[in-house]
């Protein structure tokens, strides 16, 4: 059953026949996901003309072959929740397949009786309407993916919902598995995580194939609301397949005095498109952008990002950084955007790409506009090869040119896991990164 059919389209609801009707979701929700496939409909499919995929490989977004995946075997259940474990400790842990929830590892009743909601989208959007509805995809789409937002937002059926109420600090990490199984099997995996005054929490996200060599398609969006004073750390490992083709879509809002950090891992599929809006809306807020990207063989990692700056006395820094190898390309499009009167901003934007052959491509866009007065803003973007004398300086020591390479290209991307400050999420990062140059 493919993603897109006229027969699906002559149904009294487009959803039908999707992931969706296993599962009694509230009519208005219903509605919304009709609205956003007639969207999905209109909107036209994207061409390297656009401005905003400018370099890239949109041959590669064919949904003809695409489905939806199927109802999971026990053993496969089984396989699954034994290799669903990146972090030793955590707060609670959530494992998806395709759009099904597998297990749920529930929080402590000291966190419950705090007012902590973590539960799946389905259950949230009936036991919390409200604010599911005021926060979940509240964010335009303006980095490029309307299209593909629309297709999720039609399609998405389950997902993890994640409140942490004010003055609430969740010391562990929360963990969120999301698995594709099967040939051209497709997900759309959805996190809605809201923090309210003075809340504290970190959430990592993994994204995970059970075959490395099966096609498939991933289209994911995150919801991060950093309510006033709040911190929030939010990760993305992802580690698909080498066949997947993936989209994944963020927005951040940063309240006043707020602060919100993003760290994504890029390692696996062929190709992966991800777009980050982060919008400081209160005075004082901070946002910190920070990704690594080890690109191998034919991959493309594709990455559009907009810092907003809306509020006066607001922060923002970028640091991204890409290893290629190969044929591997990697392009980045970054804007510094400052509102009229957010007076005394302070963003910076940093793109760095080492490159390891001659063959590999590195595109990379940043860009300012700026619409008030005294800010302090600056961007660049630089791209080279391994440093000769550092080569040559482990060389004399014995260390074999391979080993070598890899120990350069692991400091060079340590500097942006390192900013994180967590130590067993960093090790987990740095052993995704350790088995990538070992493929």
């Amino acid at each position: 059953m493919s993603l897109v059919t006229h027969e699906e389209l002559k149904q009294p609801s487009p959803l039908l026949s999707g992931p969706a009707e296993l599962r009694e979701l509230p009519e208005w929700f219903h509605d919304q996901q009709r609205a956003a496939w007639k969207q999905f409909e209109s909107l036209p499919k994207p061409t390297r003309k656009d401005q905003a995929w400018r370099f890239s490989n949109v041959v590669l977004l064919d949904l003809a072959p695409f489905k939806f995946g199927g109802t999971l075997s026990e053993e496969e259940r089984t396989a699954i929740l034994e290799r669903s474990r990146g972090l030793d400790e955590v707060a609670g842990r959530m494992i998806f397949a395709g759009d099904e929830l597998i297990e749920r590892d529930v929080i402590s009743d000291q966190l419950k009786k705090r007012g902590v909601i973590f539960q799946s989208l389905e259950r949230a959007m009936v036991e919390h309407t409200e604010l599911f509805r005021k926060h979940f995809m509240s964010q335009p789409t303006i980095l490029g993916s309307a299209k593909f937002a629309a297709l999720h937002q039609a399609l998405v059926s389950s997902g993890t919902f994640l409140y942490v109420p004010r003055g609430v600090e969740i010391e562990q990490p929360i963990e969120i598995f999301h698995w594709l199984n099967g040939e051209n099997a497709s997900v759309f995996p959805h996190l809605l995580l809201v923090t309210d005054e003075l809340a504290k929490v970190t959430v990592i996200e993994h994204f995970r194939s059970v075959n490395e060599h099966a096609p498939g398609f991933a289209c994911g969006v995150n919801d991060l609301v950093a309510g006033p004073g709040a911190k929030v750390t939010y990760v993305c490992a992802q580690n698909w397949a080498e066949n997947v083709v993936a989209l994944q879509m963020n927005s951040t809002v940063v309240d006043h005095d707020a602060s919100a950090m993003s760290l994504n891992l890029h390692v696996g599929s062929r190709y992966s498109r991800f777009e980050s809006l982060s919008r400081l809306i209160g005075e004082g807020g901070r946002s910190d952008l920070l990704a690594v990207a080890v690109a191998k063989h034919q991959q493309e990692f594709d990455a559009r990002t907009l810092q907003d700056h809306i509020s006066p006395h607001t922060a923002s820094d970028l640091l991204y950084k890409n290893a290629l190898d190969d044929r591997a390309r990697t392009i980045f499009g970054g804007l510094i955007r400052v509102e009229p009167h957010a007076h005394f901003t302070d963003a910076y934007q940093k793109v760095r790409n080492l490159l390891l052959s001659d063959d590999a491509e590195a595109n990379s866009m940043p860009g300012l506009e700026i619409l008030a007065d005294n800010v302090r803003c600056t961007h660049g973007a630089t791209s080279g090869q391994i440093d000769e004398d550092e080569l040559f300086y482990l060389r004399t020591r014995g260390i074999p040119v391979s080993v070598a390479q890899r120990l350069i290209v692991t400091g060079f991307l340590d500097e942006v896991i390192q900013r994180l400050n967590h130590p067993a999420i960093a090790d987990h990062l740095n052993r995704l990164i350790e088995e990538k140059f070992a493929t």
